[in-house]
């Protein structure tokens, strides 16, 4: 199986700092966009714990199977998928406990989106409101359901696209690293195909440019790294409110 990835974090314009974290850990085809939340330096501080987690764990795991894990597996579940759950949930705690130990890291978590491409088929691990799509034969669908206040809404009232676009509450999550012990993780396992490109993204750039033209730049551009650099300009001249980070990788083989 032959992949071809690229990713790309941005401070955005209006902020001052860059909260957001990427992991594009090649050698194991797992690629992971953090945002991280908490105000000072402690969003930053939790998304790059989750990064640095999530690599280690894959990283220990593959140097020995039968490492101690930190929590029991689902014997529901195949091996590579308790193993990417077992990151996250491994990167919660580290969070978690950070911000037990610090004042200054009190309240700290992120969100994780993240996609691990197994031979034949994509696991999506995701926690928060940070994403990952597929384009495949031009389309562009997503692939996580954000844990997010504005969902929770949509999902229960049905609310109108009028109401949807004036909602007060779009940046509150329900769901995040760190804010508990334990986290619980969405996985899901879809087939890939040749072709496929999945990108994941922080809601720094599907908040500010819509699916279609994500879709329309993932098209066009057969190099990645240029597809990632026109994303970030892209949320940047739509405003660039927040930080944006992108990863996109392809499915050449």
């Amino acid at each position: 199986m032959e992949l071809v990835s690229a990713g790309i974090t941005d401070v955005g314009i209006k902020r001052a700092r860059n909260e957001d974290n990427l992991l594009t850990l090649d050698e194991e085809n797992l690629y992971v966009v953090a945002d991280g939340m908490g105000g000072h330096s402690s969003g930053e501080v939790a998304s790059q714990i989750a990064v640095e987690g999530i690599a280690n764990f894959f990283r220990a795991t593959r140097q020995d199977e039968d490492i101690t894990w930190p929590y029991k597996m689902d014997k529901n579940r195949p091996y590579d998928e308790n193993r990417l759950i077992m990151a996250v949930k491994l990167a919660n705690l580290r969070i978690f406990e950070a911000s037990q130990r610090e004042v200054r890291y009190r309240g700290m978590g992120t969100t994780v989106a993240g996609f691990y491409v197994v031979e034949g088929h994509v696991l999506v691990a995701h926690v928060g409101d940070s994403r990952v799509y597929r384009v495949r034969g031009g389309q562009i669908v997503q692939l996580t359901e954000d844990h997010s206040l504005l969902n929770d809404y949509i999902k229960a009232k049905k609310l109108t696209e009028e109401e949807i676009a004036n909602f007060p509450h779009k940046n509150v999550i329900v769901r995040a690293l760190g804010m508990k012990d334990s986290v619980l993780v969405d996985l899901n396992r879809f087939p890939t195909e040749v072709g496929d490109v999945y990108l994941s993204c922080s809601d720094g750039l599907n908040g500010m440019i819509t699916d279609e033209l994500m879709q329309e730049i993932v098209v066009q551009n057969e190099d990645l790294g240029k597809a990632a650099k026109l994303l970030i300009d892209s949320a940047n001249q739509a405003g660039g409110i927040d930080n944006v980070t992108v990863i996109l990788c392809r499915v050449n083989s």
